[in-house]
This record gives structure tokens, sequence and C-alpha cells, in this order.
């Protein structure tokens, strides 16, 4: 008989809704029942695509002994990560202060007035590891409940106050950031990173997208050191193993030092910053690798993750039909069977052997490069991406036979608007296919009208389905939204937002923006300085959290700086400034000291520093019924901008007069000698308006 979760919208909750276990999702419900039996919280949190929270729920959860225990002794609370963020945020912190670690599934005791007192993450069903069973760790809470009441209280007293100062930290500010201490971070990035192959730390190996495009950035502001590691990860990323060379994306990270296993997970959030940092280090290179990687990203999200009303679905499993990475992974016969005369070829560049690399299977990486390939086989170097291209198709429609993995299909604000962004920048980079050349606003710059088209559909999915009655919330899933918000939904969906109207220039991306803005500075604020995590108003939080780290996803702090840097710059209106320099003092020290974990603050720093260009384009409007004047001038300043790494530029671009709802940036822009004109400002200075390609490009 189904649980009480049958009912929630999570995949990750529905996954457990037939377990013995009397679970209950987090809520008045659950909490008014330990108060008022004094029983102990069971907290369980994990998510739809961890391997090792499915193994946990098989060994234990799904065991009627286990189960009747937990039941008798334990108000059992189940909670999707990723739909609270909040909850998740606030009980890894107190698992990690207890254990010295983290992870899913995270396996958290509480107190009824949800203090922690006892964390773990995955318990096996019988001791093994040097880990107790999960039976031996249930019955020796249920002891200590009884016995040892002061202990209990002690340590979830020790806990607690440590998570305060931990999650709502009281941070004397800090001057402001300068370019030496941005020249410091890259520094301390330069020192830890492995040339041997590419990246950061051991294993397990986990991409840095924001580090790599702090690194970028820096590159664009005069750093000759920034570049080239920035390179080489994104290079040693993609050969495959973590990078899924047949159907492209990414998946979590890699199990070893070589990016060759990965944990077979894919994320939205990955794919959505690893596209950028591709695209951003093929504007700067011009290098058709990081242009075809970007391509195969977003057109598996396209193919894959993408709900019919325009969402991006959270993530694949790692596991179909029980087993981790069956869906990706090769043998020798199955490659010689679907490439046939083409095999030998392929062989080659994958390094594909009898043996396999991990399992008996093949993870496909590359082991010859294209010059190599080329060589051996006698080929005009032009010819191997295109033939390896074809392989990868043939192996593609192979795959898609197989029996895929689960997709957890819930649609996440603040994961779709960091895809909006990449998709946003991809449109207006990426060149259309074949001759598609329709621009999405009138005879301004020909867009790639796949991506706009997804980037559209999803501004426009995330501003009705995930904002009804004018109010933005977290999660959606089958016409059913969540009642929590939380400050990275807003500000990745500003930022998501901005760069859409960037791209086709229509004010209503821009008008939502800047209302979201003034949503989030009123729901989220703290007087001292940034930014809480949860809104005001919320309950049955032991605290109200603020971390000001980054993780896998940016610290919703150091977005909503971004964000409100930028419309600063768009608007003229200085409060926006004022919060997001309060907001960066808070970090000067930790960033610089521990790059890695605040890489998305230290790109905006760098744009807080970096002399902002302020770039409006106006042309002129035309009478109705009749083509923009001059509208094909107006598109070569456009993209005399838009084709080179200009992170710390904004652009405005509209007909003039612009209308009400345009950024104040277009106002009393004026043509000059009646052609599209260019307007650049730079640190409070305005140079004169320009008509020319040649002479804008001096300009920036």
């Amino acid at each position: 008989m189904p649980n009480r979760l049958a009912s929630t919208t999570s995949p990750y909750l529905l996954q457990h809704a037939n377990n013995p276990v009397d679970w209950y999702p987090w809520g008045e419900e659950a909490l008014a029942k330990a108060r008022a039996e004094n029983k102990p919280i069971f907290l369980s949190i994990g998510y739809a695509a961890c391997h090792w929270c499915h193994v946990m729920a098989h060994e234990s959860f799904e065991d009627s002994e286990t189960a009747a225990f937990m039941n008798e002794h334990f108000v059992n609370i189940k909670v999707d990560r990723e739909e609270r963020p909040d909850l998740d945020a606030i009980y890894m912190q107190a698992t990690v202060a207890m254990t010295g670690s983290g992870g899913w599934p995270m396996s958290v005791f509480l107190t009824p007035d949800l203090r922690p007192f006892f964390a773990g993450t995955y318990f096996p069903p019988a001791p093994r590891y040097n880990m107790p069973s999960f039976k031996d760790v249930l019955s020796g809470i249920v002891r200590a409940w009884k016995e040892q009441p002061a202990e209990i209280l002690r340590v979830s007293e020790e806990v607690t106050t440590h998570l305060r100062q931990a999650l709502n930290p009281n941070l004397p500010a800090d001057a402001a950031f300068t370019q030496a201490h941005l020249d410091a971070a890259v520094k301390n990035l330069l020192d830890s990173y492995d040339w041997g192959y590419g990246g950061w730390g051991t294993a397990p190996k986990f991409p840095q997208p924001m580090s790599i495009e702090f690194l970028l950035r820096r590159h664009s502001q005069g750093n000759t050191d920034a570049l080239k590691p920035a390179l080489h990860a994104l290079h040693f990323m993609a050969r495959g193993g973590m990078y899924d060379v047949v159907g492209g994306g990414f998946s979590r990270y890699s199990v070893d030092n070589f990016w060759r296993v990965p944990h077979f997970e894919k994320m939205l959030y990955d794919n959505a910053q690893l596209a950028r940092a591709y695209l951003h280090a093929w504007q700067i290179t011009g290098d058709p690798f990081f242009e075809r990687i970007v391509r195969e990203t977003l057109d598996f999200i396209a193919r894959e993750m993408t709900h019919p009303l325009g969402g991006f679905y959270s993530s694949l499993d790692a596991d179909s039909e029980g087993e981790e990475g069956k869906f990706y992974v090769w043998t020798l016969e199955q490659v010689r069977e679907t490439l046939k005369d083409e095999s030998e070829f392929f062989e080659a560049a994958y390094g594909i052997t009898f043996k396999g690399n991990w399992e008996g299977k093949t993870v496909l990486q590359r082991a010859l490069d294209d010059a190599s390939l080329a060589a051996r086989f006698k080929l005009d170097l032009e010819t191997v991406p295109a033939k390896l291209a074809g392989c990868h198709a043939r192996l593609l429609a192979v795959r898609n036979s197989r029996t895929r993995p689960a997709t957890d299909d819930k649609i996440l604000t603040s994961w779709n608007g960091l895809m909006l962004a990449a998709l946003a920048e991809a449109a207006r980079l990426i060149p259309p296919d074949d001759d598609d050349t329709k621009s999405a606003s009138l005879l301004l710059a020909p867009l790639n009208t796949n991506y706009h088209s997804l980037a559209t559909r999803n501004a426009e999915f995330l501003l009705s389905a995930l904002r009804p009655n004018g109010k933005l919330r977290h999660a959606w899933r089958e016409g059913r939204i969540t009642n929590e918000v939380f400050l990275d939904d807003y500000a990745a969906l500003i930022i998501g937002l901005l760069e859409l109207y960037q791209t086709d220039f229509q004010n209503k991306w821009f008008a939502a923006a800047k209302e979201l803005a003034d949503e989030m500075i009123e729901l989220f604020s703290d007087p001292s300085g940034g930014f809480f995590d949860t809104a005001q108003g919320g309950s049955q939080l032991l605290l109200r959290p603020k971390d000001l780290q980054d993780n896998a996803t940016p610290s919703g702090n150091a977005l909503a700086c971004e964000a409100l840097l930028k419309l600063a710059e768009f608007t003229g209106q200085g409060k926006y400034r004022d919060l997001a320099e309060k907001a960066l003092r808070l970090v000067v020290g930790m960033a610089t000291r521990y790059p890695a974990a605040f890489a998305r603050w230290l790109s905006a720093a760098d744009m807080a520093g970096g002399n902002v260009k302020q770039v409006a384009v106006v042309y002129g409007r035309a009478e109705q019924g009749q083509s923009e004047v001059g509208g094909e001038n107006a598109s070569a300043l456009i993209r005399a901008i838009q084709s080179r790494f200009l992170p710390n530029v904004v652009l405005a671009v509209s007909a003039y007069p612009p209308e009400e709802d345009a950024p104040a940036l277009l106002r009393d822009r004026p043509l000059k000698e009646n052609k599209p004109t260019a307007y650049v400002c730079e640190g409070f200075v305005c140079k004169s308006p320009v008509t020319s390609v040649e002479e804008l490009k001096k300009l920036l």
C-alpha cells in the first residue's frame, strides 16, 4: 500500500512511495507527530539520480523488518534535496560538522524541535566497509533516546550553535575587492592546477566551470597566465569518459583522476554551466572543437531533457536495468557490429579492446587525436571530425534502442535559469544551421533560431507556469508547483532573462528581470549585507540559512550580486550597485584564499572592478509597414560587440526613440546623421557616438 509520498510531486519521493517505511514529506503533519509523541525524526535526504540513494533504499527501506523498526520508533521524513535546497544546506552542514564529510543519501536524526544530534550518509544493511549496519545505527539511536536524553540535548545544542555560525554568519565587512585580490585568486588556482590530467583536486574529480569562467574573465582583463589552464581543463574533460561523445552532454563527475569513468548521472546545472564555459572558450580561441562541444551539449538538452511546454528536466539517472552506466558503455563486439567497416578507425580513435577499460566494458574516451588518426589512416585532417561524427551518429541510433535511465522530470527555476543563460548566449553566437538565418528581431543580428526558440519557450514557461499569480516558485512537475521559492531561483532567472534580452532585445525580458530583482530585494535582503537563501515569512526551519559558498551550483548570493551589478548598468540605479558591493565585501578574504569555492563570486568581483562598458545601439524606427531604417548596419554594429568575448559589456538595442519599458541606458541617445549609432560609456564617461564598425571596435 502506498505511503504518504504517493501524493507528492517529486520523482525522488515517488520512488519511495511504495516502501514499507511510513514516510512523511517534510511538513507540519510529520513535525506535529514528532512533538506529540516525543519521537526522534529520521530525516533522509537524496535525489532521483543518486546511485547510492537507490542502493540504500533497496537494501534497507524496502526491507520489511527494518521498516517496521523505523515506523515504531521514529517519525520518518523523506526530502528531495533538489526541491528543498534549504533543508539540504542546513542538514548537510550538520552532517559535515559531525562526521567530517557529507553526501547523499544523507541520514540525519533530529529532535522534535529539528535539532540534529546524529548524522551520516549511506549505511549498509550489515556491518561492512568499516561501517555499522543501518539496523545497528537505528537501535543505538533508540537506546540513546531513552537512556541518554541529556547527552542528546547537549550534542544537539552544540551542533545547532555551529550551524547558526556557519549558515548565517555575522561576518565583518572587508574592504572592497581589488585587482590584487583577483590576481591572488588566479595564482591560487594556478598553483593547485593538475597539469597532468586537467582540472583541480583528486578523485572523485568534479568539473569546475565557475573557476574556468573566472580564469577566462581574467584573461580578457589582461592576465596572460589565466587562459592556459582554462583551455587545458576544457580539452581534457571533453575527450570522453565524463563527456558523452556519442550523445553529447556531461556526467556529474569522474570517479578517477583521468576523467575516464564517470558517475553517469547527468545534471541540468552541470551541462548549463559547462556549455557556457565552452562557448566562451570558442569565442576567445575560434577553435571549432569548443563550438562542437557546445552544439552537442545543447542538442542533447533539446533532445533528452526538454519538456514539451519548454521547461528543462533536472537530471538523468546513472542507472538503467539496475546497473550503473549500462546505457552508455560498449563492448568491442557491439562497436564492430554497429560500425562494420568503420570500426577499425573508431577502435583506434578510442583505444577499444576486448578487455575494455571499466568492468569489462568500454567507456569511450579519445586515445588518438585527429592528427594521429589522419596520419595512421592516410586521411585529410579536415575529414577526421566528420568521419567520427558519422560513427557517433550510428552508435547513438543503436543506443537509443536500449532501456533508458530514468528522467527526473521536475523543472526547477534556478537550474532552468542557468540553462536559459547558456542558450540565450548560444543563440546569438553559434552560427545558424545551413541557411537558416531568420532573425527573431526584424533586421537585427541573425540568430540561431533553434537555440533562440528553446530559450524563448523556456523563458515564457518560467514566467507563467512557475510564476502563477505573479509569485515565483521553485519547482514544477505535471502542472503542480511547490510552495517554496529560494534566492537562487530569482537570481538565476534574472541573469537568464538579461542574457535573453541581449540576444533578441525584446523589452519584455528586461522588464521581467527588473521586476523580479525588486521582488528579490524585498524578500531576501539581509540588512547586514547579502541575502538570505529563504524568503522572509518562511517557517518549519531550524534557522534561516545564508550560504555564501559556491557548490556544484553557484551560491544564490553570488548570482544575486551578478544580477544586480548588471541591472545597475542597464538602469543607472545606484541601489542595485550598493547592494551588490555590500554583499561582495562579505567574501573578500575567503574568496581570495579559497577561489574554487567562491569562483562565481570572483567573476562578480571582476565585473564590479572591471570598468564595465555600457553600450547602446539605436537605429531608425520605420514607417508603418516598412523595414527598419538602417537595420542591416545596426546588425553590423551588434555583431562587432557580440562576436568577441567581452564579459564586462552590457548591450542595449532599440529603434529610436525607445519604448517606455526599454532599459534606461537607451534614453537620450539620438541617431547621428540619421544612421544606426553606437554609444559607449565607461567609468562615468561617455565617448562620442559612432556609426561605423571600425570606430566602434576602437572604443571597445
